[in-house]
Protein backbone atom coordinates (compact mmCIF):
# COMPACT_ATOMS: atom_id res chain seq x y z
CA UNK A 1 0.00 0.00 0.00
CA UNK A 2 1.50 3.35 -0.93
CA UNK A 3 0.40 6.51 1.41
CA UNK A 4 0.13 9.99 -0.74
CA UNK A 5 1.31 12.91 1.72
CA UNK A 6 0.29 16.15 0.08
CA UNK A 7 0.14 19.78 1.86
CA UNK A 8 -2.67 21.39 -0.52
CA UNK A 9 -2.47 24.72 -1.73
CA UNK A 10 -5.36 27.35 -1.40
CA UNK A 11 -7.36 25.93 0.28
CA UNK A 12 -8.52 25.77 4.02
CA UNK A 13 -7.30 22.19 4.75
CA UNK A 14 -3.53 21.83 5.54
CA UNK A 15 -2.36 18.31 5.11
CA UNK A 16 -3.55 15.16 3.15
CA UNK A 17 -3.05 11.57 3.59
CA UNK A 18 -4.28 9.41 0.66
CA UNK A 19 -3.75 5.06 0.85
CA UNK A 20 -3.65 3.87 -1.99
CA UNK A 21 -3.34 -0.11 -3.22
CA UNK A 22 -3.34 -1.35 -6.61
CA UNK A 23 -4.89 1.75 -7.95
CA UNK A 24 -7.90 1.99 -5.64
CA UNK A 25 -8.28 4.48 -3.08
CA UNK A 26 -8.39 2.40 0.47
CA UNK A 27 -9.01 5.67 2.86
CA UNK A 28 -8.29 9.74 3.24
CA UNK A 29 -7.65 11.43 6.36
CA UNK A 30 -7.42 15.30 5.95
CA UNK A 31 -6.45 18.34 8.46
CA UNK A 32 -7.82 21.14 8.36
CA UNK A 33 -11.18 22.19 6.27
CA UNK A 34 -14.71 21.82 6.31
CA UNK A 35 -14.59 18.47 8.54
CA UNK A 36 -17.86 17.50 7.94
CA UNK A 37 -17.74 17.67 4.29
CA UNK A 38 -14.26 15.95 3.48
CA UNK A 39 -15.41 13.23 6.07
CA UNK A 40 -18.15 12.82 2.94
CA UNK A 41 -15.95 13.14 0.65
CA UNK A 42 -13.30 10.55 2.03
CA UNK A 43 -16.27 8.23 2.33
CA UNK A 44 -17.52 8.83 -1.50
CA UNK A 45 -13.42 8.01 -2.22
CA UNK A 46 -13.23 4.96 -0.19
CA UNK A 47 -12.77 1.95 -3.09
CA UNK A 48 -12.99 4.35 -6.12
CA UNK A 49 -10.03 3.84 -8.86
CA UNK A 50 -7.38 6.65 -8.54
CA UNK A 51 -8.12 7.75 -12.48
CA UNK A 52 -12.30 7.95 -11.31
CA UNK A 53 -11.40 9.95 -8.72
CA UNK A 54 -9.28 12.53 -10.68
CA UNK A 55 -11.75 12.18 -13.51
CA UNK A 56 -14.16 13.45 -11.00
CA UNK A 57 -12.87 16.21 -8.96
CA UNK A 58 -10.33 17.73 -11.01
CA UNK A 59 -11.36 21.46 -12.09
CA UNK A 60 -13.94 22.04 -8.84
CA UNK A 61 -13.74 25.29 -7.54
CA UNK A 62 -14.84 26.57 -4.04
CA UNK A 63 -16.34 29.91 -4.44
CA UNK A 64 -14.14 32.29 -6.18
CA UNK A 65 -10.99 30.81 -5.65
CA UNK A 66 -9.73 28.92 -8.43
CA UNK A 67 -9.32 25.29 -6.34
CA UNK A 68 -10.81 23.42 -3.79
CA UNK A 69 -10.36 20.81 -1.30
CA UNK A 70 -11.64 17.66 -4.12
CA UNK A 71 -9.50 19.76 -6.70
CA UNK A 72 -6.54 19.49 -4.18
CA UNK A 73 -7.03 15.51 -3.69
CA UNK A 74 -7.38 15.07 -7.54
CA UNK A 75 -3.65 17.39 -7.89
CA UNK A 76 -2.35 14.93 -4.93
CA UNK A 77 -3.08 11.73 -6.77
CA UNK A 78 -1.96 13.19 -10.15
CA UNK A 79 1.27 14.07 -7.88
CA UNK A 80 1.78 10.04 -7.45
CA UNK A 81 1.38 8.58 -11.02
Amino acid sequence: METIQYDPKGVCSRHMEIDVEDGVIQAVRVAGGCHGNLQGVAALLKGMTVEDAIARMEGIRCGMKPTSCPDQLARALKSAQ
